[in-house]
């Protein structure tokens, strides 16, 4: 005979198997989930790591970070020795406000220096031509801030007679905000200082 107790107990066994369906299929997800992850976590271990020359563990992710530091700071040093030394008398001014924007008061304190020296009056006056021959640079990434060693050879015509100069900066890399177009690398030169400047003969250069 059927009862309403009979519709109940079948609407109890149906929940009950929705329940332990539900319970089974989040546990084998969970499982899976798992299983991945864990799976992942092996692969990133066998290859997300690299060793130094000095036996020492590396992240991959931090070599590349490093390797994009220094081509950007590289990139830096060229772009701002570029623009403080390659000049003449029609570019000298838009030249050298490019490369102020390039470092902080250590930069300019230099700028005013060769200012009341004169350099940029004789460029003028004699119409010089300084033009850019090479530039070499060496940071140091593992410093805090980043420093630098930069050569420059360069050459000042004078009409019949060009001579031509090596001269050694040194200075800090920060990290700034990027500005385009001013500052397209996000860096900023501290400490910025003339190391030497020295003539070179036919024979040294």
């Amino acid at each position: 005979m059927k009862t309403p107790y009979t519709s109940i107990y079948a609407v109890l066994k149906i929940n009950r198997l929705i329940v332990i369906s539900v319970v089974i299929g989040a546990t084998l997800s969970m499982l899976f989930s798992g299983w991945m992850v864990y799976t992942t976590y092996q692969k990133a271990l066998d290859s997300a790591f690299a060793i130094s020359t000095e036996g020492e563990v590396i992240p991959l992710k931090l070599i590349a970070q490093k390797e994009n530091q220094e081509v950007e700071a590289l990139a830096h040093l060229e772009l701002f020795h570029k623009h403080f030394y390659n000049i003449d008398a029609s570019n000298y001014k838009e030249n050298l406000e490019k490369a102020l924007w390039l470092g902080n008061s250590s930069v300019d304190a230099v700028y005013r220096q060769k200012k009341a020296d004169g350099v940029y009056n004789r460029l003028i006056q004699y119409s010089l031509i300084q033009r850019i021959q090479s530039i070499e640079s060496e940071v140091n990434l593992d410093t805090d801030p980043v420093s630098f060693k930069t050569t420059t050879h360069f050459e000042i015509n004078r009409g019949a007679i060009t001579d031509i100069y090596e001269l050694v900066t040194t200075g800090n890399l920060i990290t700034v905000d990027r500005n385009f177009p001013n500052n397209p690398h996000g860096l900023l030169i501290t400490d910025y200082f003339e190391k030497s400047l020295r003539k070179l003969t036919d024979e040294s250069y």
